[in-house]
């Protein structure tokens, strides 16, 4: 009777290896999960974490397999190290992101949930990744963006604060008596459940046009994530005020 491959337990090994390294990033990543409901941590925290442990936990297996292969490690490191420096002009890019993404988390710039614009482009953050931010827009389109993007360039957090102010643009025709139709606008707009009673609603004239007065109505309001929502139910409200008009030249949303 023959003796068994040695490279069949080897393999075995680094079977039970890589299946013991799945498990421990699964288990990991549901204690974590539950931890951090009960102690009401940020999703975007238990994100990186969870990313952390799966990237040792993957380092670790990795380390473990080359080591049961039977390679030299210490070998490898060095040539690791030779080759790194050239390997690190490559992975700039990357390690930049790596670190913008450690600013962000630290700075607490934005969250998970926060409706962010940055270059033009517009969204709820989704993912906040060790390399890359990812939104997605009003239309469901997905939008991945360099961690490294947000140290270069200004970006704007519509959600930081819990307070947003909702500007609606509105044409009012000379023939309309002015003083009359702004108290109108001013009682159409504190009458909405939703329109925080102070800062109070108020009417700004912009500039005298052609054929209208160009004003905004302004209103604050507590929830700055249903904005849109709101402005389309302001425009609603004026659409009433000025029936009997082309309401599509009056209000501009």
């Amino acid at each position: 009777m023959t003796d068994p491959d040695p490279m069949y337990f080897t393999l075995i090994k680094i079977a039970i290896i890589l299946i013991s390294s799945f498990i421990i990033v699964k288990w990991a990543m549901f204690i974590l999960r539950k931890t951090g409901k009960k102690l009401n941590m940020e999703p975007t925290l238990i994100q990186v974490i969870n990313e952390i442990i799966k990237y040792s936990v993957l380092a670790v297996a990795i380390t473990v397999v080359v080591k049961e292969v039977g390679w030299d490690i210490s070998g490898i490191i060095v040539s690791l190290g030779i080759v790194g420096v050239a390997v690190g002009f490559a992975a700039r890019d990357t390690l930049s992101n790596f670190i913008s993404g450690m600013f962000i988390l630290a700075d607490k710039s934005f969250k998970i949930g926060d409706i962010i614009e940055i270059s033009g482009k517009s969204g709820t953050v989704m993912k906040l990744g060790f390399r890359v931010t990812t939104i997605k827009t009003t239309d469901n389109k997905i939008i991945t963006i360099p961690n490294s993007n947000f140290s270069k360039n200004i970006y704007l957090n519509y959600t930081a604060e819990e307070t947003r102010k909702v500007e609606l643009d509105i044409n009012i025709p000379y023939e309309m008596d002015l003083d009359v139709t702004v108290v109108s606008l001013v009682n159409a707009a504190s009458n909405c459940k939703w329109v925080l009673k102070e800062p109070k609603p108020n009417v700004l004239i912009k500039e005298m046009g052609d054929t209208s007065i160009r004003a905004s109505l302004n209103v604050w309001v507590s929830d700055p994530w249903k904005v849109a929502t709101y402005r389309s139910q302001l425009a609603m409200k004026v659409k009433e005020l000025l029936v009997g008009r082309d309401s599509s030249e009056n209000v501009k949303v």
